[in-house]
């Protein structure tokens, strides 16, 4: 049997352990609830309606999207060893990295679909209240499929090697802290301490930058997307995704399991 069906295997498991999760579908209908909102909230204002009820939209979109990321990704690895079917798995011709792989892969699928579905009813609040539609929304809305990617990545590290309560902390304050590292940068290179500046500029280059991702704006505006932004932000999301599971392989190769 290949490396390709070992980790397919295990990521159809996967996915259909995650769609029988109660959180992705409470997590979903908050976000498509939010989208829906945005109809009743654009009424308020008399003007920019269509740019009130897409920014909420895609406000949602990442939210919520990036809740059910964390939320699925943080018990992967820690569930099956608690069920004790990790046992099971790797005592088959299977190994660490290759299930650690399966594992992505399958909750990234998971996502993904939860994505085409929220950007399906973003469309078609959209289309109802006359708000226009173009090819940024469809690029904006790819570029949060990036994100999630590499967020799941960064899920499955933490994952590989402490608790999901911990995993959660860690996942979600790498998420908060990757949306806020261009202002931190920005900021740490207005000090007059050089120790200041070189510490801003390490911890932006380890932390991922969240808002390479975050098209909003141009979307929702109409402002024009450069192809080399999207070139970049497709090679930093494969490059950030690839290095957190290398290490996250590595760890999870040397943990004691029993």
């Amino acid at each position: 049997m290949s490396r390709f069906v070992r980790v397919s295997a295990i990521a159809v498991n996967t996915f259909r352990e995650a769609i029988r999760n109660k959180l992705l579908y409470t997590l979903l209908g908050f976000s498509l609830m939010m989208i829906a909102s945005g109809l009743v909230l654009a009424t308020l204002s008399y003007v920019e309606v269509d740019e009130i009820l897409q920014d909420m939209g895609m406000a949602a979109i990442r939210l919520f999207s990036g809740g059910i990321a964390i939320f699925l990704g943080i018990g992967l690895i820690y569930n099956e060893v608690e069920r004790r079917t990790i046992y099971t798995i790797l005592s088959k011709p299977v190994s660490r990295t290759e299930f650690l792989l399966g594992k992505w892969v399958g909750l990234t699928t998971t996502v993904w679909i939860q994505l085409v579905l929220m950007a399906a009813a973003f469309a078609l609040v959209s289309t109802f209240a006359g708000a226009p539609l173009g090819l940024n929304h469809g690029i904006a809305i790819a570029m949060v499929g990036l994100e999630l990617m590499v967020l799941v990545a960064i899920a499955t590290l933490f994952s590989a090697f402490t608790t999901p309560m911990l995993a959660a902390f860690f996942t979600t304050g790498l998420w908060m802290i990757g949306h806020l590292s261009r202002d931190l940068r920005a900021l740490g290179q207005q000090s007059d301490l050089d120790s200041v500046s070189a510490m801003s500029s390490f911890v932006f280059m380890l932390v991922p930058d969240f808002e390479a991702f975050n098209k909003t704006l141009e979307a929702v505006h109409g402002l024009p997307i450069p192809g080399s932004e999207i070139v970049l932000a497709l090679i930093y999301a494969l490059g950030y995704t690839v290095c957190a599971l290398l290490v996250g392989s590595m760890i999870f190769n040397r943990r004691d399991l029993k």
